[in-house]
């Protein structure tokens, strides 16, 4: 059986690239903005581009939030990207203003403190022992595009890091709740073995 993934369409963009990516490693996937769907899939992905505010309204605004906390609750399998792996911590603040996030992690988003942001480009990441994430690709480059960022790892969890201008967290792995604020889509073969890696730990018997 191939495990069944939804990408969550809640108005977020660049979805159809993330949905090719996941296709490539054999899964069948839908993108769907269907509560049923996302609830029951083998794994959810949840894309996210743009502002941290933003991307939290439209999965409130979607019903999607409760979506993904509870499939957190659950431990049934999440992948969050770019904005989603920012909005899975407690908040964000940009300009001046705070928005709550769905507090799966405790910890504040907070703007890049560098020379040059946006943070745009392959970079690399110090990898924790025992990542399932990044097996066999812990030396690889990922592509950031990102002007925000988590800078203290939750407790309790795997926690990857990069660094520009300062270190923040890169990705986190949280039993079954994974994130990456990279995009493995536009990664390349480090990409697709990332998205790999997770769909292998989807098992589709448990649906």
């Amino acid at each position: 059986m191939k495990p069944r993934v939804v990408v969550l369409d809640y108005g977020s963009g660049n979805v159809r690239s993330a949905v090719r990516a996941v296709a490539r490693t054999g899964a069948d996937v839908t993108l769907t903005a269907d509560r049923t769907a996302a609830l029951e899939a083998d794994g959810l992905l949840v894309p996210g581009v743009g502002a941290f505010a933003a991307v939290m309204g439209a999965l409130e605004k979607a019903g999607a939030a409760e979506i993904v906390l509870q499939r957190h609750a659950q431990r049934r399998p999440l992948l969050g990207i770019c904005v989603s792996h920012q909005v899975f911590f407690s908040s964000g603040t940009e300009h001046g203003v705070t928005h709550a996030g769905l507090g799966i992690w405790p910890g504040e988003v907070t703007r890049l403190r560098a020379d040059v942001v946006p943070h745009m480009g392959w970079s690399t990441v110090s990898v924790p022992s025992g990542s399932r994430m990044f097996a066999g690709i812990e030396d690889e480059r990922f592509y950031f595009v990102h002007s925000y960022a988590a800078h203290e790892a939750p407790a309790g969890v795997l926690a990857t890091t990069a660094s520009h201008g300062e270190p923040f967290v890169a990705a986190v792995e949280d039993g079954t709740t994974w994130a990456t604020q990279f995009h493995p889509e536009k990664s390349g073969d480090a990409g697709f073995a990332l998205l790999r890696n997770w769909v292998d730990t989807l098992d589709p018997s448990a649906s």
